[in-house]
């Protein structure tokens, strides 16, 4: 460590102190500032597994305690996390507030990302919105929840098919002008779509559902990020939770657990897509990983412009799975993976018609 990253490191504990972050990252002497894995989304320099806190508001069932969900977010940063992803329309609302209230502390020294683009700020928060005022109106609502005044990478969450992507760019880049927004993205949108967006302001990143069950992106806009130099950020990167091994044929979802609709997961379906589960755990055993490591090991090891963001509750789990970013797969590895993979058919897709007929195509 050089006199520079002494001095910071030293600055940072000293203005965390008398906080839960600053005891904790004080005990967090492992990972050093210099010997965090990071990645970029474009300009974007972030590390290189972020968390997803969508699950700490109860999307797959459940409810959480806002003091250990916050403690989990500091936990993540103290574990070398940087980038941190929510949504106005998570709770809606909820998980805004978590994290804008577990990072305060350490803002300048970790990246939020949020999303506008459902109409939660006018009480119809399943209803596509990209209107630019309510633009406006979302973006000043992000803020306040996040207590900050700029958001490091504000997503269109969904392509809304009524406003010209053009328009949407043109009062994004406007924030941008202001300070409000430092860099956007897209989520779930085509290549059409992305192209448009990126030539009125240029996108950092966009972010689609990606991981061993859903590898759609790949044929679908991966050709594109890679001729603008805008990087991928995988939602549901472990398949909500199918490829970590908690799931088995037997498995049944209550309602209020989003698996509970999605056909992927229905008790006709799961059997046979218990291939997935055998093949990955068959290969963490032979890496001596876990399945989640694996997992998400496979797809740092697909592009170094792609950043998965894990969602979990449980700290161990958060542990477990940061651990990836450390392991290499070799391209021989790969290559013998993808003729295991050809192997297998999986059965039933990711998502209801509702939430597909949002889906850009």
């Amino acid at each position: 460590m050089n006199r520079r990253e002494f001095l910071f490191v030293s600055g940072a504990a000293l203005l965390l102190a008398g906080t839960g972050i600053g005891q904790a990252a004080a005990r967090t002497k492992s990972v050093p500032l210099q010997n965090r894995q990071h990645r970029r989304l474009g300009n974007l320099e972030i590390s290189a597994i972020g968390l997803g806190c969508l699950p700490m508001v109860g999307y797959y069932g459940g409810k959480y305690d806002k003091q250990k969900m916050i403690a989990l977010i500091r936990q993540a940063y103290d574990l070398g996390v940087t980038f941190f992803d929510t949504a106005e329309v998570y709770g809606p609302h909820t998980s805004e507030k978590w994290v804008g209230e577990a990072l305060k502390p350490v803002r300048h020294q970790v990246k939020i990302a949020t999303k506008f683009g459902f109409g939660v700020e006018e009480g119809a928060p399943t209803a596509l919105n990209s209107e630019p005022k309510h633009i406006r109106r979302a973006v000043e609502g992000s803020l306040k929840r996040l207590q900050t005044d700029y958001i490091d990478l504000l997503y269109q969450h969904r392509v809304d098919p009524k406003v010209p992507m053009e328009d949407v760019a043109g009062t994004i880049q406007k924030l941008i002008k202001e300070g409000k927004v430092l860099h956007w993205g897209l989520s779930e949108a085509s290549a059409k779509s992305i192209r448009r967006a990126h030539a009125v302001c240029p996108l950092a990143a966009v972010q689609s559902e990606y991981s061993l069950i859903w590898r759609e992106s790949e044929n679908k806009i991966f050709a594109t990020l890679e001729e603008l130099g805008i990087g991928l950020v995988p939602y549901c990167p472990l398949g909500r939770a199918l490829l970590t091994g908690i799931i088995n044929e037997n498995s049944r979802f209550a309602k209020g657990d989003r698996r509970a609709t999605l056909p992927m997961f229905t008790p006709e379906a799961l059997p046979n897509n218990m291939q997935i589960v055998r093949l990955v755990e068959k290969w963490a055993k032979r890496k001596n990983i876990t399945s989640a490591q694996f997992a998400l090991a496979w797809l740092l090891a697909q592009r170094d412009w792609i950043v998965p963001i894990p969602g979990t509750t449980n700290p161990a789990h958060l542990a477990d799975f940061l651990k990836a970013a450390n392991i290499h797969l070799s391209a021989d590895e790969l290559n013998e993976f993808e003729k295991d993979y050809a192997q297998i058919h999986l059965v039933g897709h990711r998502a209801d018609p509702f939430t597909e007929s949002q889906i850009d195509k």
